[in-house]
């Protein structure tokens, strides 16, 4: 008798489940790591920004210098601000993603669980209906050779 998983159409659908949603997270994370990337390369900016402006400072410039300066920082701690608020919901979306694919893990563990219990006892009942036979054959064959 040939073995078959009446919930493998819901392991399968699951596993397709989850492939999808692997390529999900490993887009949320790729999209993560870009937005942070952008955060970091503006935050660099500003620092060198800074620091030019002190040695600017230092050197001595004029007052229409300062206030390009100034623009400039302020617009790039505009960008700063609007990539922090991106990289905290690329973050939560992440996180999300990971999450549902977490779950989605332990659903399939405990049907593989359940499919390796049901194999076990299908061969048990199958050794079973074996010895059965065996049993009914030796009779039978007992029989047949008293007569």
């Amino acid at each position: 008798m040939v073995y078959k998983f009446r919930f493998q159409k819901i392991i399968d659908f699951i596993e397709n489940e989850k492939q999808k949603t692997l390529v999900d997270y490993e887009q949320a994370v790729q999209e993560f790591e870009r937005v942070a990337t952008k955060l970091y390369e503006c935050l660099k900016k500003k620092e060198e920004l800074e620091a030019k402006r002190a040695e600017m400072l230092h050197d001595g410039l004029s007052i229409q210098e300062m206030r390009h300066h100034q623009q400039f920082v302020a617009n790039l701690d505009q960008m700063i601000n609007h990539y922090q608020k991106l990289v905290m919901l690329k973050r939560h979306e992440m996180n999300e993603k990971q999450a549902l694919l977490t779950d989605q893990n332990i659903e399939i563990k405990k049907y593989e669980k359940m499919k390796e219990k049901d194999y076990q006892n299908f061969l048990l009942k199958e050794k079973t209906d074996e010895m059965k036979e065996l049993d009914q054959i030796s009779l039978t064959g007992y029989t047949y050779r008293r007569n």
